[in-house]
């Protein structure tokens, strides 16, 4: 029998149960694989992150759901350098290299009063085009087809995860939506594994410019992911690519979480070659054991 610690913190928030939760373990090296699953199945949220000694780089992190493995997560990420910044677990710099199963990716913590600020650079951002039913695809999200914003395309994107661009032409729509999780991959037959990501430009903070909510896929365990790092990476780099049309750099504000009270923000910066970079900050909310 293990007894094994969680660490929960809320990512992109400074306030506790805003943002969205993740569990840290530690000493992650004594585990197995699928002792690492039966954890993330326990502690429940949409991930659990295992940081291990790395050869070639600062750390490594592994991602679980409680339904599989992900190759890489932004929230968890945010509060993995969090967490092990605050217990003294890394050396106090400013440049880290963390190794994922999307690939070696650079990290960056700063300090700004008196808070961590996580900034990870994303893999390449890749974009393949929805040929689906667009109705059914609306339905899945309990919305009509005239709720689609289809002045805009509708992407398969990635920074490291796949998940589905869905611009939606107004606010009011969000707090209709209900996700039917299961129909997603009979839609989504170029990538049944992946989720929805559906956004609009209508915002509630008028900081901000851009709302989305994240819809995941049913192979995961889990319905919706209150603020989605990753998501929001390949986001602003089709807003540059899309909507804005540029290729100068771009800096954006992304808000997601009220709908499900967990307010949080996300902060992307896309570099003229679309170089996309994901900021957040996180704070510590409790810690508890479990048995194996």
């Amino acid at each position: 029998m293990k007894e094994i610690t969680i660490y929960h913190y809320e990512a992109f928030s400074d306030v506790p149960h805003k943002g969205n939760p993740a569990g840290v373990v530690f000493g992650g090296e004594s585990l197995t694989d699928e002792d690492m699953q039966r954890i993330a199945l326990e502690v429940g949220f949409n991930e659990t992150s295992f940081p291990v000694p790395s050869l070639v780089a600062d750390v490594r992190i592994r991602y679980f759901t409680p339904g599989h493995e992900m190759d890489l997560c932004g929230h968890a990420t945010v509060a993995t350098l969090f967490a092990l910044r605050t217990h003294g677990l890394l050396p106090v710099k400013e440049a880290y290299t963390i190794e994922t199963k999307a690939g070696i990716l650079p990290v960056r913590v700063t300090e700004v009063d008196n808070q961590l600020y996580i900034t990870l650079q994303q893999a390449t951002p890749q974009f393949r085009h929805f040929h689906g039913d667009r109705d059914a695809l609306a339905l899945a999200m309990n919305l009509t087809e005239d709720d689609l914003d289809l002045t805009l395309p509708i992407m398969y994107g990635s920074t490291g995860i796949w998940t589905l661009l869905v611009p939606i032409k107004t606010l009011a729509s969000f707090s209709q939506m209900k996700p039917y999780n299961d129909l997603f991959p009979s839609i989504l037959k170029d990538m049944p594994n992946a989720s929805l990501h559906p956004f609009c430009l209508e915002t509630v903070d008028p900081h901000t410019h851009m709302h989305a909510r994240h819809f995941s896929s049913p192979f995961s365990g889990t319905t919706e992911d209150p603020v989605t790092g990753t998501a929001s990476g390949v986001m602003g780099a089709y807003y540059q690519r899309y909507i804005q049309r540029t290729e100068d750099a771009v800096q954006l504000v992304i808000e997601q979480g009220s709908e499900m009270n967990r307010d949080g923000r996300v902060h992307i910066s896309i570099s003229p070659h679309q170089e996309v970079k994901m900021s957040g900050n996180a704070v510590f909310v409790k810690k508890w054991t479990i048995s194996l």
